[in-house]
């Protein structure tokens, strides 16, 4: 796989990160490979010859590789997080993760039992004795897979300052979702849960906006 990618991806692909704000736009991609996702920063790619693993590219001149990679040296092997396997400058070869995302598992009318927020709670704790800083964890960066809990994105847990998401996210889950939702099996449209999702960015960035201009 490794010459493959030296061979046929480094060479030929071409990704770009117009916007940092907008996903990364993949120009080409050599065959065999395959489109996985794109990120603000990164495409994800896997080559059919090897499913179980994605190769994780970031766009030149976008900042973020050295810290994932940091962050995956300090996680180490752990069920419940993607693992690297091999690293070269702006380039990740990672454990590929399978599952639904929480956001769409709602969208689905998916059953979200309470084993899985156990488990990604139990991964953050791990995280943090690692010395990390579990940030931007929320319904789209964590999935279920069998039943259990998985963390698919990590590349924020160096940032210290403090983040609520899964907090507030847990409290939705055990006051709304697991009383009403969960044993109705009620499916949330896409529109609708967008609309939640704006609502909650934008009064986190007010009170966060409230709270500096009380500081002396």
């Amino acid at each position: 796989m490794i010459a493959s990618i030296q061979q046929e991806l480094i060479p030929q692909l071409i990704v770009e990160s117009v916007h940092p704000h907008n996903p990364a736009e993949v120009r080409y991609l050599p065959s065999p490979w395959e489109l996985l996702g794109t990120g603000n920063y990164a495409a994800v790619v896997y080559h059919p010859g090897y499913p179980d693993m994605v190769v994780k590219i970031y766009a030149p001149g976008r900042p973020g590789f050295e810290e994932e990679l940091e962050v995956y040296l300090r996680l180490g092997s752990h069920p419940t997080f993607s693992e690297c396997f091999y690293a070269q400058e702006g380039l990740l070869v990672l454990k590929r993760l399978y599952g639904v995302t929480l956001y769409d598992c709602l969208h689905r009318g998916l059953r979200i039992p309470p084993k899985v927020i156990k488990d990604i709670d139990s991964a953050l704790d791990y995280a943090q004795t690692r010395g990390l800083y579990p940030h931007d964890v929320h319904g789209k960066n964590v999935m279920i897979f069998e039943g259990r809990g998985l963390v698919v994105d990590i590349s924020d847990f160096l940032h210290q300052e403090k983040c609520s998401k899964w907090d507030n996210l847990k409290k939705a889950y055990y006051c709304l979702y697991l009383p009403i939702l969960y044993p109705l099996r009620l499916r949330v449209t896409y529109s609708l849960l967008d609309m939640v999702r704006k609502t909650y960015r934008f009064a986190s960035s007010f009170v966060g906006r409230v709270f500096k201009s009380l500081l002396p």
